[in-house]
């Protein structure tokens, strides 16, 4: 997030993009709900009818992946209704221009053909946004888990900064994290082609100060592969050994079926968690990890705030904290790591990352710290931007729309949007083993529209069958208006309905990130 949470409570005008926020980010979504009791205006764009689209002064049902071309719309009509906020523009950006021809040709009513949102609610909400004090721009999985992902975001930067909603208060773009320490296991390079604090691994004087600081010779200047490209070379049989820490792909990564097939074809699989989940029941070894509540250190959260975990009891039977158990593994490997705390962890996170270099367990005892925080009497950067960007001037990207991988068709004529569920998280690993959570929410339902339950020969509470070109799942059936015809929604939470055996793995291009969002399927009512 380029802003504080906070900041999102005095926005004027909130524009929420495939984000249900008051259900997967409820304590953000009491911020949407101030701002809206203090008078700002909210449009939510998504094909579903969610909760925090029901607070919208507009929602605008768009046709699953068109988001693009809306972002271009609402550029378009900003533009050529003299909307642009000319001083930013001109002092700290550049490639106008190249946006400017490039958004030309998607007016509202060619807009409205892709979208099926109308012209003169684009016009509308592009005005509100460009002419409100304070704009905001929340997104999440909604708008990157799709194949153009990587230009959805760019559309979204291109937007605030024609309008100049941008390091300042109560505006910003923010995406709203969906775990509660993603945003640190990125900033400490749990990605393929960065180290800490997003210093990428071909740059020499990066590789070899890690090097000097871990006492090898040198480190790979290759970057590695994503999840899913890991997937893809394990069934290939390129990779024999994996290592999987705190993630369950049985369940999370599309084309399930195939993930399994990918991790059966391993010679050696080692799995860490803190239960015996769908992935860990693949795995030759399990390393009992403990929980939050069972260890010291910090957590980075949405808004780049790094604060301190504390342990509230003992690790449980055999299990450890994972950093614990990592610097065992090294050992034994050959690789003696041995750390003695988590704060002596943290003193060399700062010494090596630049954007964490002022933070440490001293300073976080009394208050959390927000990065960039570059010097130990540095007070730390809430709102990112002010001023100047980090590349000196903001660059406009044009990007163009691209339909989804996959369409409905004769055989497959529906939609399969994905999600998640109010009172459950992720893969289920924790919230449907609480013995509480499950009473209000446990079993999975699909939801279909009345048009669509009527063709197919379906009532409400009927058992279905929800096919794709990669699998099947049966599910219950309920029927309401929350999705539009032609479009089905369930969540990915319970793995007796394990809905990612039906989702595709065609990919962004740039982030590598799956189109989770949109699959064609057929729905079956079973006798």
């Amino acid at each position: 997030m380029t802003n504080p949470i906070g900041d999102i409570g005095g926005a004027d005008f909130i524009l929420a993009i495939g984000t249900n926020t008051t259900e997967s980010h409820p304590v953000i979504g009491l911020q949407v709900k101030k701002a809206v009791r203090n008078g700002a205006t909210l449009v939510v764009v998504d094909p579903r009818r969610t909760e925090v689209a029901g607070l919208a002064h507009h929602h605008l049902q768009l046709k699953s992946g068109t988001d693009i071309a809306l972002l271009n719309g609402l550029a378009n009509v900003i533009i050529s209704e003299g909307l642009v906020n000319k001083e930013f523009v001109d002092t700290r950006t550049e490639g106008f221009e190249a946006l400017k021809e490039a958004v030309a040709k998607y007016t509202p009513e060619y807009v409205a053909e892709i979208t099926g949102i109308s012209p003169g609610v684009i016009r509308e909400v592009a005005r509100g946004y460009a002419t409100a004090k304070n704009a905001t721009i929340l997104y999440t999985m909604g708008l990157t888990q799709h194949i153009c992902g990587t230009d959805n975001v760019l559309a979204v930067a291109n937007l605030a900064m024609l309008c100049g909603h941008i390091g300042k208060p109560n505006s910003g773009v923010n995406p709203l994290r969906g775990q509660n320490n993603v945003q640190g296991a990125c900033d400490m390079g749990a990605l393929p082609n960065v180290l800490t604090g997003y210093q990428s691994v071909t740059l020499e004087d990066v590789r070899s100060r890690f090097a000097a600081a871990w006492g090898v010779s040198e480190l790979p200047a290759k970057p590695g592969l994503t999840v899913g490209e890991m997937i893809e070379a394990a069934a290939r049989g390129e990779i024999k050994g994996m290592y999987i820490m705190g993630e369950n792909p049985v369940l999370s990564d599309p084309d399930a079926d195939h993930v399994i097939h990918a991790l059966e074809k391993l010679d050696f699989l080692v799995v860490q968690d803190i239960f015996m989940t769908e992935t860990a029941r693949l795995a030759d070894v399990v390393l009992p990890a403990a929980s939050f509540a069972e260890k010291d250190g910090t957590f980075t959260n949405t808004e780049r705030r790094v604060q301190r975990v504390r342990k509230a009891i003992e690790p449980l039977g055999e299990a450890k904290p994972d950093w614990q158990i990592i610097c065992l593994v090294a050992t034994a490997m050959g690789y003696p790591m041995q750390y003695g705390s988590p704060a002596e962890i943290m003193e060399e996170i700062a010494r090596l990352t630049p954007s964490y270099g002022g933070i440490s367990y001293q300073r976080l005892e009394s208050r959390s710290l927000v990065w960039p925080c570059p010097a130990p009497d540095h007070p730390g950067t809430p709102i990112l931007h002010v001023g100047k960007f980090a590349r000196g001037l903001g660059k406009f990207h044009p990007v163009e729309y691209v339909p989804p991988a996959e369409l409905p068709d004769e055989e497959y004529p529906l939609i399969l949007n994905t999600g998640r569920r109010h009172f459950h998280y992720h893969t289920g690993t924790m919230t449907l083993r609480t013995g509480a959570l499950e009473e209000y929410y446990g079993r999975e339902h699909l939801e279909i529209n009345p048009a669509d339950a009527r063709s197919l020969g379906i009532a409400d509470g009927d058992r279905v069958r929800v096919v794709s070109r990669r699998g099947q799942v049966e599910v219950t059936a309920r029927v309401v208006d929350t999705v539009p015809p032609g479009v089905v929604f369930t969540s990915f939470h319970f793995p007796e309905v394990a809905i990612n055996k039906l989702t595709n793995t065609a990919r962004d291009p740039v982030a590598r990130i799956p189109e989770l969002k949109v699959c064609a399927v057929r729905v079956e009512k079973i006798a």
